[in-house]
């Protein structure tokens, strides 16, 4: 039976990658999408999300919308220049035809961890909000979960947000400190491994070549963000954020895995910074706190072509 997941998402170029991959992949069943701030605002990540699923076909998954602030403080803001002021690459496509469900993003995650008890994975690709709110309004999901498995954090690298924290869990630290502190299984696919799996310009040629709308989408919206890449970083083409986490998912033998207890900084320079417990540390802070699968080591070509077969033949 395909592994029925909720991808909670701030579409973003990587996310639009994450679930036109997640849609092509028949182990997984993409039973909801449920949008949140983060690389934009969470209205435009909700249209987002809509259109993506318009253009793969799949407008018969539902999409609700989530928090708009993290949870102690306003959102900073979205990142442009990084994914365009649409968050498309700045191609301003069409307005969507359908329009999300008539619940928040953490009462449909309630809702629909409690029809289906231990058979859903949540895969939050942006800052965790929805997921910790979920969690304060009804603390039983964390026995109801199957597994929770997200895009985020740095355990032994620098951040991308700031030298310290990575974008995702920075946006919201105290709500990443609850889902890493809960009682269920948390599996971390961070920059650890997300650096190491590198899109390179002939990989991304090939999408042009797959002759199907969710490929040629991705053609379109790749060029602005590939830019921000190679300005910044020493490589040419893309690194593959949240695609890594969908990869993951289907095979997880593409991944070394250590497992530490794990907090997140929340004040002052280290705001966003996840901290594993690397030496079994008993302070304080991390005692009585569950192992997190964290991703220390990847096979990045294989995750690359994983992604580009499953689009390729979509």
């Amino acid at each position: 039976m395909p592994r029925k997941i909720i991808i909670d998402t701030d579409p973003g170029v990587d996310d639009t990658m994450a679930i036109f991959f997640a849609l092509c992949s028949p182990e997984l069943d993409v039973i909801g999408l449920t949008s949140i701030f983060g690389n934009v605002h969470t209205e435009l990540a909700t249209t987002n999300a809509l259109r993506l699923l318009e253009i793969a076909g799949r407008a018969d998954i539902p999409v609700a919308q989530g928090a708009v602030d993290p949870l102690t403080q306003p959102f900073e803001g979205p990142v442009p220049f990084v994914h365009g002021e649409d968050g498309q690459g700045d191609i301003f496509a069409p307005e969507p035809a359908g329009s999300a469900i008539n619940l928040s993003a953490a009462q449909f995650i309630i809702e629909r961890l409690r029809a289906h008890p231990g058979e859903i994975t949540l895969v939050p690709v942006g800052p965790l909000t929805n997921i910790a709110l979920a969690l304060r309004l009804e603390p039983r999901i964390a026995d109801w979960v199957h597994e929770v498995v997200l895009m985020g954090g740095n355990a032994l690298v620098p951040g991308n947000a700031s030298p310290a924290g990575e974008a995702n869990i920075r946006n919201d630290p105290e709500a990443a400190d609850l889902v890493f502190g809960a009682a269920w299984q948390v599996t971390m696919v961070g920059l650890d491994v997300t650096l190491r799996v590198h899109m390179k310009p002939d990989d991304i040629a090939e999408y042009a070549a797959h002759g199907n709308p969710m490929s040629e989408h991705i053609s379109r919206i790749l060029p602005h963000y590939r830019n921000y890449f190679e300005a910044n970083y020493d490589a040419e083409g893309i690194f593959v954020h949240d695609s890594s986490a969908i990869a993951y998912l289907i095979d997880p033998t593409l991944f070394q895995v250590r497992r530490w207890a794990m907090r997140v900084g929340t004040q002052g320079l280290g705001r966003g910074k996840t901290w594993p417990a690397t030496g079994g540390h008993t302070l304080p802070a991390w005692q009585g706190r569950p192992l997190v699968n964290v991703c220390v080591g990847v096979d990045g070509e294989r995750v690359v072509a994983l992604a580009a077969e499953r689009l390729r033949n979509a």
